[in-house]
């Protein structure tokens, strides 16, 4: 498959009238995100935001994975536009997701986890498919994630937010949605119609209004501290012995042996 418009064929563009669907498909590897599908994902936020035919944008995942985060394996793909190496958090969607003038509605279909996670929570309106299940999984790898430090406790408060960040447990949609992780869910079969419903809903809104009431509600979050974060990926050991040992199929050497 052809690279095409977003720079990896780990994701398919579509265009469904003035609604375009970016779909993470990506089988080989569970649909794990490469550098350049995290910045595929960004380049589709924008091109919305700049075609006149296009008014939102919905993302999801194929079979039974939405998307697990990023390839722990830093695998990437012949096929790729390269990244340069230097980018750091601007290689990121989640905040061209979260300030995005267009409507983004993340239908999540399966398995959504790490930066699958934020994409979804980041978005506009997420729809979850009831099979769907959840888990934010960067401290079992040893990272410090500014955007969950940031995002996780203005949705569902700072007990539930130290509950999932610190166990890294996996939990259910409907658990998602009753703690307000995500605010919708609906039967499996019916994810498409409930996610093109979403997004007709949110364009009745006006959208010079519409943008303000989203700063309004994205000052919620705070400030990231994306400084913290990139450091320690790039010269923590923690994250290292994280991605060895998930790797090598095996405990990380932090957690006690007799555990």
């Amino acid at each position: 498959m052809a690279r095409g418009e977003l720079g990896t064929s780990g994701l398919r563009l579509e265009r469904e009238g003035p609604i375009a669907w970016v779909t993470i498909d990506r089988p080989e590897a569970r649909n794990a995100f490469t550098p350049a599908m995290y910045y595929g994902i960004k380049k589709a936020v924008r091109m919305v935001n700049a075609d006149d035919e296009l008014a939102a944008l919905i993302i999801t995942g194929t079979d039974d994975v939405f998307a697990p985060g990023g390839d722990l394996g830093g695998r990437s793909r012949d096929d790729e536009d390269p990244i340069p190496s230097d980018m750091g958090q601007d290689v990121l969607p989640f905040l061209a997701i979260r300030d995005s003038r267009a409507p983004v509605i993340a239908a999540v279909n399966g398995i959504c986890q790490a930066g699958g996670l934020l994409v979804a929570m980041l978005a506009d309106i997420c729809v979850a498919s009831d099979r769907a299940t959840f888990r934010v999984p960067e401290l079992l790898r040893g990272i410090p994630d500014a955007t969950y430090a940031a995002v996780l406790p203005a949705h569902v408060g700072v007990a539930v937010a130290r509950d999932l960040l610190l166990s890294a447990r996996r939990f259910d949609a409907h658990e998602a949605q009753r703690l307000g992780v995500i605010s919708r869910v609906v039967p499996h079969d019916e994810l498409r119609a409930a996610a093109l419903q979403a997004a007709h809903e949110v364009l009745q809104t006006a959208p010079d209004a519409r943008v303000h009431v989203k700063r309004m509600l994205n000052e919620r979050y705070g400030s990231i501290d994306y400084q913290t974060m990139f450091w320690a990926l790039e010269h923590a050991e923690e994250p290292r012995e994280g991605m060895r040992a998930f790797m090598e199929k095996r405990p990380p050497a932090w957690v006690p042996p007799d555990l």
